[in-house]
């Protein structure tokens, strides 16, 4: 079976409803965590900032383009150049990350795929 054939994340984690757990599971952690919170320019709504992770984690992993269509080319290091992102707080949001993927994902296989990513992503978001 080559590459082209085999199914996409998204499909493999059951489409849309998974990121959106994956982003609310996230949130649920970022809520608890006040110097990351504070990054966040409404942390007492973060309704919004949840959607958007989703949106965008399902496109990125072969879902419908929503987030595209809806806020352009996902552009993520301009989007976050206005926040302060050092070691620390990349490290924080990892942690967060992390502990959304324990609790939602069973699959090691799919963790380590989707950890990978995450890793490579909050490196290049940091900044400072």
């Amino acid at each position: 079976m080559s590459d082209s054939a085999q199914p996409s994340l998204f499909e493999r984690v059951g489409g849309q409803a998974f990121f959106e757990q994956l982003a609310a599971q996230f949130y649920v952690s970022v809520r608890t965590d006040p110097v990351l919170l504070a990054l966040y320019p409404e942390p007492d709504d973060l309704a919004g900032a949840e959607r958007r992770l989703a949106l965008f984690l399902t496109q990125y992993w072969g879902g419908p383009t929503t987030y595209s269509d809806e806020r352009g080319h996902p552009r993520l290091r301009m989007r976050h150049a206005p926040y302060a992102i050092d070691d620390g707080m990349r490290d924080r949001w990892m942690t967060h990350m992390t502990k959304a993927l324990q609790v939602c994902v069973s699959s090691p296989e799919i963790v380590a795929e989707m950890h990978d990513y995450f890793v490579r992503a909050a490196d290049h978001m940091r900044n400072v």
